[in-house]
């Protein structure tokens, strides 16, 4: 965790960014014998936090991350309710815990654990200025550490950038930028002195008025606090939270003498992956990829799947050695065929709700809970891959029902647009 002492040893991969998807990635390489170093902007791993950490306990299982050591786990939920604008309640209660809020900093750091256990070197505070490019092909990266302005050249056979939402990586490698006009604004506050909130239960509130584009959301902690948030993709959104505390029909009554702890800020890419991840010496992974649910924003999931096929790919291509766009090409391939048909099926959805009035929000609502949606839900597990969910819905007669109820008022709304 020192400073850097392989200036002009060639590393086997160098891992830029220590989140969920870089840290994920540097496990998995370590793991198979590559020497991985990752570089940390930050003085520490999960500092600062960049969204709830709202997951799906199915999924961290299926990555072999749950159960999670004691402490990490906040809350975990088995209901949800659903608010239009207007207050139109619609809730699913569940037969198990599907769901748990963590801590992101505490769960940050278990994934940079694992992954140093595994072999991994960590640097922190050090901040990857560029690419070294030479020939076409991403030799590695130009670094500067805080308290010293030289710049270091360290050399690697891969390049997996794993920053975050700045992508500024992603440009220099040639690659295409993430899609602007796809991108939403979050505020995250922690609260305290909420009231009329069951301790289990997520709340989510829905409309342009209050969250333009995306949605709001309050997830209560065991400890008596809440997260409460939402995402904008036009205007100021502590102006869109402030308003949601003060003037929602229901999450005013629920907030109005919650008292703001901490707010933190961050963006979130909806576009879905973009359509290349790769070129010679360099992979992208996580937020910067887009790898991200276009439905609920949710990247952790994603991010450390699409993570462990960049790794596996990468260990492939250092040991060949082939670190070709021909043969890292099996990355986006890959990465497609694992989430590709949720992800078409969650941008066909948000291209749906992003054209729903509030008016039409509050008719779904009422159609859903109508027809007994609940509990055609009850037993549902899936949360992260809801493709795969909606096509298991379809046998469901209150599903299906509501399905071409809010498909046939997405089609006399396009119509009359």
């Amino acid at each position: 965790m020192g400073r850097l002492s392989l200036v002009n040893n060639e590393q086997g991969a160098v891992v830029v960014g220590g989140g969920p998807a870089g840290s994920s990635c540097a496990f998995e390489l370590a793991k198979r014998g590559v020497d991985v170093s990752v570089l940390e902007e930050h003085k520490e791993i999960g500092v600062p936090s960049h969204c709830a950490g709202h997951m799906s306990i199915r999924s961290l299982r299926s990555l072999g991350l749950y159960p999670l050591p004691e402490g990490i786990v906040e809350n975990m939920f088995s209901a949800a309710n659903f608010y239009s604008p207007k207050g139109t309640k619609f809730s699913i209660r569940l037969a198990n815990p599907v769901t748990c809020a963590v801590n992101r900093s505490l769960f940050d750091r278990y994934l940079a654990d694992k992954a140093r256990a595994a072999g991994a070197h960590y640097f922190l505070k050090s901040r990857v200025e560029s690419l070294i490019i030479e020939g076409d092909f991403v030799k590695g990266v130009n670094v500067v550490q805080e308290g010293n302005l030289q710049t270091h050249a360290v050399f690697a056979k891969m390049v997996i950038d794993a920053e975050g939402i700045s992508s500024r990586l992603l440009h220099q490698s040639g690659l295409s930028p993430l899609d602007g006009d796809k991108l939403v604004y979050a505020v995250e506050a922690e609260v305290e002195n909420i009231k009329d909130v069951q301790e289990h239960t997520v709340e989510v509130y829905l409309g342009k008025n209050y969250a333009p584009g995306f949605y709001c959301w309050l997830m209560p902690i065991m400890n008596g606090t809440a997260k409460v948030g939402l995402a904008t993709n036009r205007g100021n959104p502590k102006q869109f939270l402030d308003r949601l505390m003060r003037q929602h029909p229901v999450a005013s009554k629920q907030l109005r003498n919650a008292k703001v702890k901490s707010m933190t800020f961050h963006a979130i890419p909806l576009g879905g992956p973009i359509q290349k991840a790769y070129r010679n010496g360099f992979l992208a992974v996580g937020d910067c990829a887009s790898q991200v649910k276009p439905t609920t924003g949710g990247g952790v999931i994603f991010s450390i799947t699409c993570a462990k096929i960049a790794a596996e790919v990468a260990a492939k291509a250092v040991e060949k050695p082939d670190l070709s766009e021909g043969f890292l090409h099996s990355y986006q391939k890959r990465l497609m065929n694992s989430i590709g048909f949720d992800v078409e099926v969650m941008l066909g959805a948000r291209h749906v709700l992003d054209r729903f009035s509030d008016e039409k929000i509050d008719g779904a609502l009422r159609f859903a809970a109508k027809t007994d949606l609940g509990d055609a839900l009850r037993n549902v597990e899936e949360i992260d891959f809801q493709g795969r969910t909606l096509l298991s819905m379809l046998r469901k007669p209150a599903a299906f029902a509501t399905i071409i109820y809010v498909a046939s008022m997405y089609l006399l709304q396009k119509c009359k647009g």
